[in-house]
């Protein structure tokens, strides 16, 4: 049974992990990149490389999309949360507390912190009826 979830539920959701996806089109294709996130009243945060796309990207604000999902193989339950948002460097007076709440840990130099601005977040709950395939 799959079940809707409102925007407070899905953002309750979003701050039980550290992990995941966020996509964009650089250089005419879309790309989706695996990170590591903080959430904080209604913006997302993230640290990239200096000289990796995401990086470019930012010079100018720009829109992306970022996805989060779980799944509970023997809980029979699954979630995933979808959100929008406008994507930029974090504001210099701000970058440091950004940095510090945000750990990478796919090694490299993740030093540019990012703050993605929440403009849109929906999810989906799933719960496969435990009694199925069972004979």
């Amino acid at each position: 049974m799959i079940r809707e979830l409102d925007e407070q539920q899905s953002y309750d959701l979003l701050s039980t992990t550290t992990i995941g996806r966020i996509g964009f089109v650089h250089d005419g294709r879309v790309l989706i990149h695996p990170v590591n996130f903080a959430v904080s009243a209604g913006d997302l945060f993230l640290r990239t490389s200096p000289d990796g796309p995401l990086a470019e990207l930012t010079r100018a604000t720009v829109d992306v999309s970022f996805e989060v999902d779980y799944h509970d193989p023997l809980g029979s339950t699954a979630w995933s949360v979808l959100l929008h948002g406008s994507l930029s460097r974090a504001p210099e007076g701000d970058a440091a507390a950004v940095a510090a709440r945000v750990h990478p840990w796919a090694g490299e130099d993740r030093s540019l912190p990012l703050v993605l601005h929440i403009e849109s977040i929906s999810g989906r709950s799933v719960r496969r009826d435990s009694t199925r395939g069972k004979i």
